[in-house]
């Protein structure tokens, strides 16, 4: 028996799917796409087309995407090409073709981007941690050195890293974001979930995951027995959550019982959660390069 197709992962509707779909699911009409890319700092992606809708995810500037359809009420249905992720994304957020070749990804935690090489000059706007930007050249004031980005605006260079530099420590990409609110489908400073940080604090390392909880669990690095002894690094799963391992002790995690990202033992959210009947569903060892 063929099971379906994850929704979360193949764009597939009764009445639209993805041509490289053809054949294997059913839908009125199939179409190929068109390539966009997120020209906003962060763009939402939904469950439905509409600003009350549940939010899935997000997406971050320069991000590549498949647009399929483009709805009358200002939403487009998408899938994004980093992670697959299908849903709906404000039509203003995309513009129309591949981005331009990216050079550097944002390692700060956020950064502004000025109207030219001056921090005095007031910011146009922001750009979270994992944004992808093309730099075209350089410039320098008495008060810092400076990216200049396509189409327009100058970054602080040492916000920025070349796409080829990577870090080895996720754990502290990810210690970065304590005491920032907790976000169902978030990925930025503004607010994050639980697999929403692992995701971003492993892509710094230059190590792709899957969004969700469950795919992570199902196939992100190694899997680990349950009497393993944990260390720096190790996931916690949950069915719905994750946690990252400070050390042997202690869990770095975004989580609603906090609101927040925070760090706690091990023993307390097992505890915690054991009492709400969610015990520990798998642990797994991220793959480092």
């Amino acid at each position: 028996m063929t099971l379906p197709l994850d929704p979360r992962l193949h764009a597939v509707r009764p009445d639209l799917a993805d041509e490289r779909l053809r054949g294997r699911v059913e839908a009125r009409a199939f179409v190929a796409g068109r390539a966009a890319h997120v020209a906003v700092p962060l763009a939402d992606l939904r469950r439905r087309p509409g600003a009350d809708a549940p939010l899935e995810t997000q997406a971050l500037h320069g991000e590549g995407v498949r647009v399929f359809e483009d709805g009358e009420e200002g939403w487009s249905w998408v899938q994004l090409d980093g992670d697959g992720y299908v849903g709906w994304m404000p039509t203003v957020a995309l513009v129309g073709g591949a981005p331009p070749t990216a050079t550097h990804r944002v390692a700060a935690p956020r950064t502004f981007v000025f109207p030219g090489p001056d921090i005095k000059k007031p910011p146009m706007h922001d750009l979270p941690m994992g944004a992808v930007v093309a730099v075209r050249g350089e410039a320098e004031d008495h008060n810092a050195a400076y990216a200049l980005i396509e189409p327009f605006g100058a970054v602080v260079r040492q916000h920025l890293r070349p796409l080829s530099e990577t870090t080895d420590d996720f754990v502290a990409v990810a210690e970065r974001f304590l005491g920032v609110p907790y976000l169902w489908g978030g990925k930025s400073m503004l607010g994050i979930d639980c697999s929403g940080l692992v995701q971003l604090a492993l892509a710094q390392c230059g190590i792709p995951a899957p969004r969700d909880t469950d795919l992570q669990c199902a196939g992100l690095g190694q899997p680990l027995s349950a009497d393993t002894a944990a260390r720096r690094g190790d996931l916690v799963f949950w069915r719905g959550h994750v946690g990252i391992m400070m050390d042997g002790v202690r869990l770095l995690h975004a989580n609603a019982h906090h609101m927040m990202t925070a760090i706690e033992p091990l023993a307390e959210a097992v505890k915690r959660l054991g009492a709400k009947g969610a015990p520990v569903t798998g642990l797994r060892r991220p793959t480092t390069r």
